[in-house]
This record gives structure tokens, C-alpha cells and sequence, in this order.
């Protein structure tokens, strides 16, 4: 029977570009700013890499739909690469080939990158697919920001919630988003902002404003991963251990039947509850020391809160508006910016928040290091819309945690 990753796989080295608007550099530039960054924190040579995945959403965009580009880019040995894509989760996706490789035995050393270069494509959003035509997510017609406008109605409809008090809370996770962003180099927004700016922004989409949504980026991160033995070996300490990697994706319930109400998503819920097993976390409220979310609108990062079961249902705002989620609270999250202000290169942004978990379990994080000795952190990647979506969940945290 299945026992499985808890601790049996460490992060031995991580690296990440910065984010932003990078005319400067294309997608295998900005996979090598990661994977130099990756190397030299794991101390080893590109040869001891024993396989590798790539992750990219929007393949015909920049590197096409193989894993020859990362093969080339980084000059790996002739060893085997896979490309994934999963939506928005692809980074995570990328990480969970590279985890189970390592776990299964299969790999002793083995490197997750995730990349894309969406700005040249002039773009202001996700660049739209098959318009006119139907696909399996880009539907005619349908828009990002409408549809999770449709999940903030259907959330305060559920629970009879005031949308002048869903504004406030959604305005309160903008503004820290972007108090975090100020403090790292590498994101792509680096402004600060107060909540009269927040509720007074153009709208986008009732009830979202400019500020409750967040752009594309370029950029890559990536993560070298091996056995906790040979992370040893190597004269690594201080470990960081994944302990659960779960993913869930739509089965069609929620577009074909009526119990799903659109206020929700359910793949996370399923995700969180099996990563909680895995882990053997029983109260996340009080265990977690630190999450990164997909905030790709504040009022997703606000039913999230719910649906990984660290808020009460129906209570997410007033453990926002308490500041319970602030960098000074007692589950911090989004402490690089989030979505929001880091960015959201779509196939990089998973492995982006386990790359801030890493660093803030080992103490590298700089000035928006948390100071209370953090031992668990998770990451919760999504992709698609409320009604369609695949949701990851990953816990990592200190070795014997």
C-alpha cells in the first residue's frame, strides 16, 4: 500500500530569475539565470543530474512543445527531459516529476524548471487560445477576470456577505501583497499601496478592481532535488523536506451537477485534505508557520483561506481584515508578493512559492525573513477557472518536522 513521500525527498538547491517585463532575455536566458542560481546552491555539477521536467503553459509562445529547449539551454548530459503542462499548476507539476522520480528510487539527483516569456506577445493578460473555437479551457468568450467575478458573487451570495465588506477584505490582501513585494528584489511590482487606492481603481470586472488582479510576467525558477542521504553526503544541513505533494484535478461535476454552487473550489479542498494525510498535519491553522497561495485575484486568495481549511467557512474576511495572513500574523502568506507583485510567469509560479518556503526555512530570505523560526510551509498552485481547474497542494518544512 501506498506510504507516500513524507521526508523521503530533500530540496537540495533552488534558484529563480526575476520576474518582470524582461525584454532583455529570452525563455532559455531566463532558465539559465535560474539554473546557475540552482546549481551553486546545491554545490554540484549539471552532470550528477539524473533526469529533469520542464514546465510551460504556453508552449507556442516561446520554447514549442518538447524539452529540447531546457536540454540546450542548460547543456544538460544527454539525460532523459520531460516537458509538462498542467494550466496554471504547471510548475508545480513540474516539481511533483522530479519529487516522485527521486522518491520511487528511480533518480538519486533530479531538476524541476518551469519558465515563460509572455511579455513579447504584447498582451496585457493571458494571451487568448482558440478564440472562436472551443477547447477544453479557453472557451469563446470567456475571461479570466469574469470568471472569478462570478466566484466573488456566488461567495457573498452563500454567505449573505455585505460586497462593500467583500471589497474591504479583497482591498486588505492587495495592499499586503504589495507591502511583501517592496521587499523582494525580484518581483516584478515594487510599489506600495493603501486601500483607498484599491477601492477607488478602475473595475475590471464587478466586484474586481485593477488592484484585486494580477498580471503576467516573464520569468523561470527551478529546484534540484535528491534523497535526504545524499543531501547528507554532499554536507548538507538543515534540511528542507517535502512532506506532501497532492493534486487534484475537475472530474466535470462542478459544470454538470447542482451541488457545487461556484462559491468554492473543490479540487482544493480534496488537494489540502490528502496533503494534510500525507503530512500528518491535524490542525493547519496551528501547525502551518507560512503559506504561499495562487492569489491570481485577491478574492481567490480569499475562499483559498477556507478551502485549505485554515479559515473557517465563511469567516476568510475577518481573519484577513485581523491581519491574520500579514507578514506580522499568524500564518503570513504571499511574504514575496504573491501572484500579485512577485508575478506570474504561468509555467514557473509554482515552483517560485516553494523556492520562498525554501528560503525562509533556511533563513536566506533577507529583509522579509520571518523571525519566528518557521518549520512548515505550503503551497497551493491553481490553474484554470472555478468551474474547470486543477489545484495543487505542496507541504514543505525542516527535516523531522
Amino acid at each position: 500500500m501506498a506510504s507516500g513521500i513524507r521526508d523521503k525527498v530533500a530540496i537540495l538547491g533552488m534558484g529563480c530569475s526575476k520576474f518582470g517585463e524582461r525584454w532583455d532575455a529570452n525563455a532559455e536566458d531566463l532558465m539559465v539565470e535560474a539554473y546557475t542560481e540552482a546549481l551553486a546552491d546545491a554545490g554540484i555539477e549539471s552532470s550528477a543530474i539524473d533526469a529533469a521536467w520542464l514546465a510551460t503553459a504556453l508552449d507556442e509562445q516561446h520554447v514549442g512543445k518538447s524539452a529540447v529547449p531546457v536540454a540546450t539551454a542548460l547543456r544538460l548530459p544527454y539525460i532523459p527531459a520531460t516537458r509538462v503542462e498542467n494550466y496554471c499548476a504547471s510548475g508545480t507539476e513540474s516539481f511533483r516529476g522530479a519529487v516522485y522520480a527521486v522518491a520511487a528510487g528511480a533518480c538519486d539527483i533530479a531538476l524541476a524548471v518551469g519558465v515563460e516569456k509572455l511579455k513579447d506577445t504584447g498582451y496585457g493578460g493571458l494571451p487568448q487560445r482558440a478564440r472562436g473555437t472551443v477547447n477544453d479551457l479557453f472557451w469563446p468568450n470567456v475571461s479570466a477576470p469574469g470568471s472569478f467575478a462570478q466566484l466573488a458573487s456566488a461567495y457573498t451570495s452563500k454567505h449573505k456577505m455585505n460586497k462593500a465588506d467583500l471589497k474591504r477584505a479583497m482591498g486588505h490582501v492587495s495592499v499586503k501583497s504589495h507591502d511583501n513585494g517592496l521587499l523582494n528584489e525580484k518581483a516584478h511590482l515594487q510599489r506600495k499601496i493603501d486601500i483607498d487606492m484599491v477601492l477607488n481603481a478602475a473595475m475590471i470586472a464587478e466586484p474586481l478592481g485593477l488592484f484585486d488582479c494580477c498580471g503576467v510576467s516573464d520569468g523561470s525558477a527551478c529546484a534540484i532535488v535528491t534523497t535526504p542521504e545524499i543531501a547528507r553526503s554532499l554536507g548538507k544541513q538543515d534540511l528542507v523536506t517535502v512532506k506532501a505533494l497532492q493534486l487534484s484535478v475537475s472530474n466535470g461535476r462542478e459544470l454538470q451537477y447542482n451541488d457545487w454552487d461556484g462559491s468554492y473550489f473543490h479540487t482544493t479542498r480534496v488537494a489540502a485534505e490528502r496533503a494534510y494525510k500525507e503530512a500528518g498535519i491535524k490542525d493547519p491553522r496551528s501547525q502551518l508557520s507560512m503559506i504561499e497561495v495562487h492569489d491570481c485575484f485577491s478574492v481567490t486568495e480569499l475562499v483559498t483561506m477556507e478551502d485549505l481549511h485554515i479559515s473557517q467557512e465563511g469567516r476568510a474576511s475577518f481573519d484577513i481584515l485581523d491581519g491574520f495572513y500579514d507578514a506580522g500574523g499568524q500564518v503570513p502568506c504571499q511574504l514575496d508578493g504573491g501572484l500579485k507583485c512577485f508575478g506570474h510567469p504561468i509555467g514557473a509560479t509554482g515552483l517560485r512559492m516553494i523556492y520562498e518556503m525554501y528560503l525562509q526555512l533556511q533563513g536566506r530570505a533577507g529583509a522579509r525573513q520571518l523571525e519566528n523560526n518557521p518549520v512548515l510551509g505550503l503551497t497551493h498552485n491553481l490553474g484554470g477557472f472555478p468551474s474547470q481547474n486543477v489545484s495543487s497542494v505542496t507541504i514543505v518544512g525542516r527535516e523531522g518536522a
